[in-house]
């Protein structure tokens, strides 16, 4: 059953909400599902997508990078409009580990990090100390690890990690079924379309990175006291969180969303493809019609500010599980909508 719900407000952008005056609305019309998720209708719209910064630029924002990472970003070129036609609804948290766990008991589903006994990775402040340059910087893949247990304590509103794409699908699969509606991962487009929210700026709330903290929960000063090698790379302020932190923490963007970057990174529907945006087709790409790896966007609680831009896109074989990969559903919008009022979009 779906329920309407009104919209939770933030002061610090209801500035930036109606100088979007996204969806034509005062507040996001926001319905819960049956496994308690909320969800966000985003009105169909255009946008550009990609980033056409030069390695100059990237430089001087993000000091003491090596400048190899900013010519390593071919995959986000060339910037392009994408018209997305129809409204959906989108996660607007992240899927929570409360509500993964009651879709694994009303479904009798076993995890992939679970079921093949391989586990996943998690947090190790042994691993941390005694880490190899060439190791990962979580320890496993281990069976001690898996959704459960990332390696540090989660409560059950906080988002569920240590997921594999296919464990994504099988939870849009139960739940399409289950209150027939269609859900599924995001398309690229779609996620990047919701996560700018109207804005062409490296973040929904521009382009410093000193002021991410404000709405992402990303590497910081909080979590750089546990990574000391790599202290020089978080954020100075801190957002109070040094791992996973309970969805919904910080400000939202524009469209009522919470967490589109940081927190965790998101499966989308995507096959990754280095030169994609040069042939994607301008309404509703669908991403690439096979590849090797599913892209994941958004960054997370130990994603460096340079990584957790609007437009950066990362990758992995859907069987990972990792302990900084989530989940965030959409929810396919059944209302016509040829004559709505449609989203601002970049000139």
């Amino acid at each position: 059953m779906l329920r309407c719900l009104p919209a939770r407000r933030h002061s610090a952008l209801s500035v930036v909400c109606a100088a979007l005056a996204c969806a034509a609305q005062a507040e996001p019309q926001v319905i819960e599902n049956s496994l308690g998720m909320k969800l966000v209708r985003i009105p169909a719209g255009e946008f550009m997508m990609g980033s056409a910064e030069l390695p100059a630029a990237l430089a001087q924002a993000f000091p003491g990078y090596e400048p190899e990472r900013f010519t390593q970003l071919h995959d986000e070129a060339p910037v392009h409009r994408v018209r997305i036609s129809r409204a959906f609804y989108m996660g607007q948290h992240e899927v929570t580990v409360g509500q993964f766990r009651r879709f694994l008991a009303a479904s009798g589903y076993v995890p992939q990090s679970v079921a093949d006994g391989t586990g996943g990775f998690g947090y190790s402040a042994d691993h941390v100390t005694r880490r190899q340059p060439n190791q990962d910087a979580f320890a496993g893949r281990d069976p001690k690890y898996s959704w459960q247990n990332p390696g540090f304590t989660q409560g059950d509103d906080e988002p569920v990690v240590n997921v594999s794409w296919h464990d994504a699908q099988t939870l849009a699969r139960w739940l399409s079924q289950t209150e027939q509606r269609t859900y599924r991962l995001p398309t690229e487009a779609e996620w990047e379309y919701a996560c700018r929210a109207g804005t062409t700026t490296r973040y929904p709330h521009g382009d410093d990175p000193t002021k991410l903290t404000q709405a992402a929960n990303v590497f910081d000063a909080a979590a750089a006291t546990h990574w000391p090698l790599w202290a020089d790379r978080a954020v100075k302020a801190s957002d109070g969180f040094a791992f996973t932190a309970p969805v919904g923490s910080l400000a939202p963007n524009a469209f009522g969303l919470y967490d589109m970057l940081g927190n965790v990174w998101e499966w989308t529907a995507d096959w990754h493809e280095d030169d994609y945006y040069a042939h994607s087709p301008e309404v509703d790409p669908p991403g690439p019609a096979d590849g090797s790896v599913r892209v994941r966007r958004g960054g997370s609680w130990h994603t460096w500010a340079f990584y957790a831009r609007c437009s950066y896109r990362n990758w992995n074989a859907a069987s990972t599980r990792y302990t900084l990969v989530g989940i965030r559903l959409l929810m396919q919008d059944a209302s016509p909508t040829p004559n709505e009022h449609r989203a601002p979009h970049a000139p």
